[in-house]
């Protein structure tokens, strides 16, 4: 980054999902699948201190919230002329503005899309979670496939879950509307028109003609921050994704390699055993694998992909919160001007001045809350990948390590045998 830096503090604050599909803490295997017993995990102490360390700060977040979402039961529904999902969104809350302490509504990805949207209008400099995107997300082949699917749903699952949390998002009248109305047309049709919309979208191409004389430092260290983060995230990204492609084409490599040693062990009868147990070993650390990349993609990749998205909605916050205040400047200098009539211009100066005051205030109060909801689940990501490596790597270890003890075992009790005799 040029000029002064905001500080990525990832040692003490490091980057836990807040849903249970998301957060696995494994559990060692103590046997090999041949029955022989595995040398004790290093991690295995970690693991009892993270699941106790979790599960009373998960119970503490529990007894603090009065308001809970899921997403579930995805259906598809075809039409004439489209193919839909609709998933299953379920509020259950203790507050007291809503009619009901339970709610069952079935909704579809376009109504994810007009929440969210609302949400962005009538808080532009609020970190609104994003959806993941409408079409086929990275190695996703079909759209509507099972895993898809299901990717889709833990993306919208924890989206409505962000809500749900916010201190002033999850008020919004919009969301209340999107968690308990039966449908949602009417509602949407209030929304604004398609010429409100293109007002808004040619003055924010004015304002960013015009340019910004003097933003706050506060605010150029956070898109410095901003614009550092999105780099960063990015390429972790794509080398996961370059990581789980290898490792793929690994994986293939090993299923072609174990059976030529068993097909080997049919011709050499002096090295058969030895040739089996190769083939065994190498099946069973193809199995490993197989689930090590499982791991990587259901964990590590919906996260970082997650906040590569979060990145470029920051952008969009930072864009709005500066096109805020160039319109208050602009109107400013026609004060200063004194070409138009000063009353009805210092009015509506004063209302922009408003304007920049609570977009700046909004953002610095939601900037701290995203970042150490950033931080955790990032955290979460890359501490359950760790975990998943070193049982990866312990697993093939003590497959490889039980077939030398094999090994070194039979000429022993052959040497045995033949004193006996």
């Amino acid at each position: 980054m040029s000029g002064q830096t905001v500080h990525a503090d990832f040692s003490g604050h490091m980057l836990d999902l807040d849903e249970d599909e998301d957060l696995e803490v494994f559990s060692k295997n103590t046997s090999l699948a041949d029955g022989s017993p595995m040398p004790n995990s290093p991690s295995s102490m970690v693991n009892q201190y993270r699941l106790e360390e979790e599960e009373e700060q998960e119970q503490q977040d529990a007894n603090a919230r009065d308001l809970f979402v899921s997403v579930d039961n995805p259906e598809s529904h075809v039409t004439a002329i489209e193919t839909f999902i609709m998933y299953r969104v379920v509020t259950k809350t203790t507050r007291s503005e809503f009619d009901s302490s339970e709610f069952e509504v079935r909704r579809r990805y376009q109504d994810f899309l007009w929440l969210r949207s609302r949400l962005e209008e009538n808080h532009p400099t609020l970190i609104v979670h994003p959806l993941p995107e409408k079409f086929v997300m990275k190695g996703m082949v079909e759209r509507f496939n099972d895993d898809f699917i299901e990717t889709r749903r833990k993306a919208l699952h924890r989206f409505l879950n962000k809500i749900s949390v916010h201190p002033i998002l999850s008020y919004s009248q919009h969301f209340k509307v999107f968690l308990t109305a039966e449908e949602l047309m009417s509602h949407r049709k209030q929304g604004p028109g398609f010429l409100s919309r293109m007002g808004e979208t040619v003055r924010a191409v004015a304002n960013s003609v015009r340019g910004l004389r003097s933003r706050p430092e506060e605010f150029t260290l956070m898109q410095e921050y901003v614009d550092d983060f999105s780099n960063k995230i990015c390429s972790v990204d794509k080398v996961t994704q370059r990581i789980i492609k290898e490792q793929r084409e690994y994986l293939d490599e090993l299923k072609q390699y174990s059976p030529t040693y068993s097909q080997w062990a049919g011709s050499e009868e002096e090295l058969a055993e030895p040739l089996r147990g190769v083939a065994s070993c190498v099946e069973r650390c193809g199995l490993e694998t197989e689930e090590q990349i499982q791991h990587l993609s259901e964990v590590l990749v919906p996260a970082l992909h997650e906040y590569v998205l979060c990145a470029e909605t920051l952008k969009a916050v930072m864009r709005r919160r500066d096109n805020i205040q160039v319109e208050f400047e602009a109107k400013n200098e026609a004060l200063a001007s004194r070409r138009v009539d000063q009353e009805a211009l210092q009015d509506e100066v004063d209302v922009l001045a408003d304007r920049v005051e609570l977009a700046n205030n909004a953002l610095k109060g939601d900037w701290s809350r995203w970042q150490n909801s950033m931080r955790t689940d990032l955290k979460s990501a890359f501490l359950s990948t760790a975990e998943k490596n070193v049982e990866y790597y312990e697993q093939c270890l003590a497959v490889w390590e039980s077939f030398l003890l094999s090994q070194r075992a039979e000429p022993s009790e052959q040497n045995a045998g033949e004193d006996a005799s």
